[in-house]
């Protein structure tokens, strides 16, 4: 079976990986992401591309995962809230710089698709996975195949709003679900906290240097870990969000299974176990209708590369 690259470009870093059809990755590269400046950001995609190409005689095509709203073809970033990228033809630079077939989909698209091929959603039919990172991305799989919507961008749940005029996000409107059960939510609670409640946010201040704005979320996590009372109930605040989230998903989606990645997921139960309480609290229906299982991610990093390389084959 031939190979195929998959590249995860997020605003720090661009990662790319020659995997296989088992979805086994057998040679990285990584480069920092020159993420003001598109075309210097297309040479680096290439470049990390060409030196794993260069390693391998049968590379077919490749897969790049990108941070931002993809057409429905497959070609162009139309918009990255962390890159430089306005109507990008992305696609095409790159396929000009590595002579090979390549494909572009959003970067949580792609997560969620090597987490349903080859990790914690294999033998799934309908999934939705969770990204819970400085924002919040997704991923649906419906009867076996990755959900776009009409236009290519279909997945972006974490800007479904929670709150009526809420707190501001990125994207230009208030109060999205990724403003309350994210990473940067959780570190933004955490800091409020220790703000307004130095004497209860001891632990945390003193991991983290003894100023608020020095807390970030491995010390609210080792807190947790210890537990500090002020870094679990931080936790339960933005388990709460998330399970909430998550049952409004259900709702419109009734999935099977809901796979928590991102960074925030490697606090693994200290999480989990409260998003999965709030998640049955919230749920409509509830107590004449099946949970959907939430499950952590397993392919950590590297769900990106492998499901970009995967999508690649398709």
């Amino acid at each position: 079976m031939a190979l195929t690259i998959g590249v995860d470009v997020g605003g720090t870093k661009v990662a790319g990986g020659v995997v296989d059809h088992h979805g086994r990755i057998l040679e990285q590269v990584r480069r920092p992401t020159p993420s003001t400046n598109p075309k210097e950001t297309a040479e680096v995609i290439a470049e990390v591309v060409n030196l794993l190409k260069g390693k391998f005689d049968d590379v077919k095509a490749v897969g790049v995962g990108a941070a931002g709203f993809v057409d429905e073809d497959r070609a162009i970033v139309q918009f990255a809230p962390n890159l430089a990228w306005r109507d990008e033809p992305i696609r095409q630079k790159i396929e000009e710089r590595v002579e090979l077939p390549v494909v572009v989909e959003n970067d949580a698209n792609a997560m969620a698709w090597g987490e349903a091929r080859f990790g914690a959603g294999r033998g799934e039919d309908f999934l939705v996975c969770v990204t819970l990172g400085t924002g919040i991305g997704g991923g649906i799989v419906v009867d076996g195949n990755l959900y776009r919507g009409r236009f290519g961008i279909g997945g972006e749940i974490g800007h479904f709003r929670v709150v009526p005029e809420g707190r501001r996000c990125g994207c230009g409107n208030r109060g999205c679900w990724e403003q309350y059960a994210s990473g940067s939510a959780l570190v933004a609670e955490a800091r409020d906290l220790a703000r307004v409640s130095p004497a209860l946010a001891g632990r945390l201040l003193e991991l983290g240097g003894g100023k608020p704005n020095g807390i970030s979320g491995p010390e609210i996590t080792q807190a947790a870990r210890e537990g500090d009372p002020a870094a679990l109930e931080c936790f339960q605040t933005i388990a709460k969000w998330t399970g909430q989230g998550l049952a409004d998903l259900t709702a419109i989606l009734d999935p099977g299974v809901f796979i928590i990645g991102g960074g925030l997921s490697d606090a693994g139960d200290l999480l989990l176990a409260p998003v999965r309480a709030a998640f049955e609290r919230a749920l409509t229906g509830r107590g004449h209708r099946a949970f959907a299982d939430i499950r952590i991610a397993e392919l950590g990093s590297a769900a990106g590369i492998v499901g970009a390389a995967d999508l690649a084959r398709i």
